[in-house]
């Protein structure tokens, strides 16, 4: 079985959200594969940090400097997702239950 973490992001519906954000859909989903990590020691699941980060970043999106309530939808786009993914990577990493996907999205 393929073993991934899935992050979906909610960030364009979120109340105030800028016509110019370049945020991420309803739907922005982005697979992080982590069976090639060994998630029992700690530079993996740092690795399994940094690869969550990265698809948190995607899937929120970003905003115009000039866009100050869309740098914010986008800052609590990526708290909420990178919260949600992380609590989920450590359960996964507690059990060292490593072949099921785990999917992961922000709660707005």
């Amino acid at each position: 079985m393929k073993q991934i973490l899935t992050l979906a992001a909610l960030a364009a519906v979120s109340f105030g959200q800028p016509a110019l954000a370049q945020s991420a859909t309803a739907t922005s989903t982005v697979a992080v594969e982590h069976r090639d990590l060994d998630l029992s020691s700690e530079a993996g699941a740092k690795a399994l940090d940094r690869r969550i980060w990265r698809a948190v970043v995607e899937v929120c999106g970003t905003a115009p400097d000039y866009d100050i309530a869309g740098k914010n939808d986008v800052r609590q786009c990526r708290r909420d997702t990178k919260r949600v993914a992380s609590a989920q990577a450590d359960t996964v990493i507690a059990s060292a239950v490593r072949g099921e996907a785990i999917r992961v999205s922000s709660i707005r």
